[in-house]
């Protein structure tokens, strides 16, 4: 079965107002609480359940060949306690990536600043790059901050096919577009909009929290047995 993802806000032509439509139909309910008989399920549970499943390593690999091709079937799993077990891991799972850049900042790495305090200016940066010999256990942030003793672990959070934190080097950066000239810079992001020029250094530690914390759900869930044939 297939159910297409959270709910939409669409704006009436007739009624300039935002209207909620839910994105999960009855019927797709229905298919699940019938399953479950005597159980209490909302879209809610439904939706949350669905982000847990697509997390889950047993589905990745079962239907690998089939995600490369189409949209992704959500089967029903045989109990309704593996039903909750993903739902409420789905539910940690979404809180924390729509809320990523407010995760805590990751104690266990070292921030060598050269035993200075840093200014704002200190934080400005050009190109995060990793270690000598792409060592990825250190982040030269940039010439004067340096990173060190980041979890391998980390990385083996993937999103479309890349590592959260690649995708954190590589776009907190100053990089000019070739087709349009336009200049691309985080840092006026940082101070402009977050109000914090510390910001591109701190969201790659929060994604190492966040990548973490991911992996440690994501390895608690439970066995994919389906109950759908």
């Amino acid at each position: 079965m297939s159910i297409s993802q959270g709910s939409l806000f669409e704006q009436s032509p007739a009624q300039p107002r935002l209207v909620r439509r839910e994105a999960i139909t009855d019927e797709g309910l229905k298919h699940f609480q019938d399953a479950y008989p005597g159980q209490s399920i909302s879209k809610k549970d439904l939706f949350y359940y669905v982000y847990g499943i697509l997390h889950s390593e047993d589905y990745r690999q079962r239907y690998a060949d089939t995600l490369r091709k189409e949209l992704p079937r959500i089967p029903r799993v045989k109990t309704y306690e593996a039903f909750k077990a993903f739902s409420d891991a789905g539910r940690r799972l979404g809180e924390m990536h729509v809320h990523f850049d407010t995760q805590p900042i990751y104690e266990g790495v070292k921030v060598d600043t050269g035993n200075t305090r840093p200014s704002p200016e200190d934080y400005r940066v050009t190109q995060m790059k990793y270690g000598k010999g792409k060592d990825k256990t250190v982040l030269h942030y940039n010439d004067r901050i340096t990173v060190t003793g980041i979890p391998l672990e980390a990385y083996e959070y993937v999103v479309n096919g890349k590592p959260a934190l690649d995708w954190v080097v590589e776009r907190q950066c100053v990089k000019t577009d070739k087709a349009s000239g336009i200049v691309n810079d985080a840092n006026d992001w940082a101070i402009e909009t977050m109000n914090n020029p510390r910001y591109p250094l701190e969201l790659f530690l929060r994604v190492i929290t966040v990548s973490l914390e991911t992996m440690k759900i994501v390895k608690s869930l439970p066995a994919l047995e389906i109950l759908d044939t």
